[in-house]
């Protein structure tokens, strides 16, 4: 006969099914703020390109190193979610505001060798090997939007605060503002309307950089404004940075990072590496990229929302919840990723000839689809998979499972698949990489299924200690 906890951990049961709706609603406005923020770039696309093929070369250039950078540096913020998420389930309200002000400090610290980055990028730029014609206008970009960069960080930490309390549907808000704001903005400092000087391309950076400082304003007003803020006391008492609390939200956050930065460079760098096959082959390999990254978001919010709750239930001492919220995440991610997976393949073509009117393009394109449809499905497991082993604070071995698959399988094996694979017979070709892709995604989705299996059975069996400035209780941080 099934033990009670047995039963508590059905999908089916009273609890999976409210837990599922907990994750709808913390996942549902984080998918619409994401996606909002996706329509901001393909905005700053069409402008620069609007304006000037060099200027579009030097916005799709110089924001790719921006993004890159920004992932990285917010990646390692991310550590103040789970932090949070443990406070909030244990019911520790005094030990919130600290570990917000502590992710603050963080915040800054991090944005000094980000913006000097992002204002001396020269060496990385020729390294890459940018057209001198574009490479000035790239630079500019970047040291625009490098402006913006504190700003950013800081509303990013505030962003992470607001998942881990379960108020999500203001950063939808935010979202909504600021691309609302710099749409326009941009398009205005571009084409110097209104007396303003022409920028060009560079006018895109100059107003993310305003319009990251605009959404740091607008969280600050509403923190202070809003009645839902006043039992954290946020504000209350200033804290001044603790090396010990920032050094564990830096042990806790770095590996997010690095993972959030491998797992980008993974496709970012596959562009760079097949464009010796031709123009036709990296623009088909961009299109069906840019579907990945759409659809991307859908799993991501499903992590994040997973992530937030296991934290709770960590946070609150319930191994059984955490379980079975980490099942219901991976259930959900999965479902999704199989049904969006056999409606691309069905509507394949007609997608691919929205975005692409080349026949040579389309021709790559089409012909990468099949492995665009068995990604999603592993993909969107392993995303949860990791976010929900962040919930329980585990975040170095999930890393190192990022760095073998993402960049040894899907990059190293793709490099020798695509090249030197004996049945290519001297035709490389960019399948090779997309075969790897799938490859490492689907080892990634086993390492971590069996890694979450692994901590969800040791937390069972494990009385958690407190956790006290954001200091990891796991037995194996």
């Amino acid at each position: 006969m099934s033990t009670t906890a047995d039963k508590s951990t059905r999908l089916a049961s009273p609890q999976g099914r409210h837990i599922a709706r907990q994750i709808v609603r913390q996942a549902w406005p984080n998918f619409i703020a994401k996606m909002i923020a996706i329509a901001m770039m393909i905005a700053d696309t069409l402008i620069a390109g609007h304006y000037g093929t060099q200027d579009l070369a030097a916005v799709a250039i110089g924001s790719s190193f921006y993004i890159s950078v920004i992932m990285l540096l917010m990646g390692t913020l991310q550590s103040v979610g789970p932090i949070i998420a443990h406070h909030v389930g244990a019911k520790r309200r005094a030990d919130i505001s600290p570990a917000l002000q502590q992710g603050f400090w963080l915040a800054i610290l991090l944005s000094i060798p980000g913006v000097l980055i992002l204002l001396n990028p020269h060496y990385l730029l020729r390294l890459a090997q940018v057209p001198e014609n574009v490479l000035g206008g790239a630079a500019d970009y970047m040291a625009a939007a490098a402006m913006g960069l504190p700003a950013l960080l800081l509303y990013r930490t505030f962003y992470e605060f607001n998942n881990a309390v379960g108020k999500p549907r203001v950063l939808m808000v935010f979202s909504t503002i600021v691309t609302v704001v710099h749409i326009p903005l941009a398009l205005v400092l571009a084409h110097g309307v209104m007396g303003l000087p022409e920028l060009g391309g560079t006018g895109c950076g100059v107003s993310t950089a305003i319009v990251n400082w605009l959404a740091l304003v607008c969280c600050l007003a509403y923190a202070l404004w809003d009645k839902d803020y006043v039992k954290y006391k946020l504000f209350a008492r200033l804290h001044a940075p603790s090396l010990r609390a920032i050094g564990q939200q830096m042990r806790l956050g770095l590996p997010m990072g690095l993972s959030t930065f491998i797992d980008i460079s993974s496709f970012t760098l596959i562009a760079i590496l097949v464009a010796r096959l031709g123009a036709e082959t990296v623009a088909g390999h961009r299109v069906v990229a840019n579907f990945t990254g759409l659809i991307y978001m859908l799993p991501l919010s499903i992590a994040l929302a997973t992530m937030v709750l296991v934290g709770h239930s960590n946070g609150a001492e319930d191994p059984n919840r955490s379980r079975l919220t980490a099942k219901l995440g991976l259930t959900m991610a999965a479902s999704m990723g199989l049904l969006i997976g056999v409606v691309l393949w069905f509507v394949r073509e007609p997608l691919i000839g929205l975005s692409s009117q080349d026949p040579a393009v389309q021709q790559v394109a089409l012909g990468l689809v099949v492995y665009l449809c068995l990604y999603q499905f592993f993909d969107g497991f392993q995303t949860v998979a990791s976010y929900a082993l962040r919930g329980y604070k585990v975040t170095l071995v999930p890393m190192l499972f990022h760095t073998f698959c993402f960049w040894g399988i899907g990059l190293c094996g793709g490099y020798w698949l695509s090249f030197y694979a004996p049945w290519r017979n001297g035709q490389p070709s960019v399948q090779g990489f997309w075969e790897a892709t799938v490859l490492a995604t689907l080892a990634a989705s086993i390492l971590f299924g069996l890694l979450l299996r692994r901590i969800s059975h040791l937390t069972k069996c494990y009385t958690q200690p407190s956790i006290t400035n954001g200091q990891a209780s796991h037995p194996l941080q």
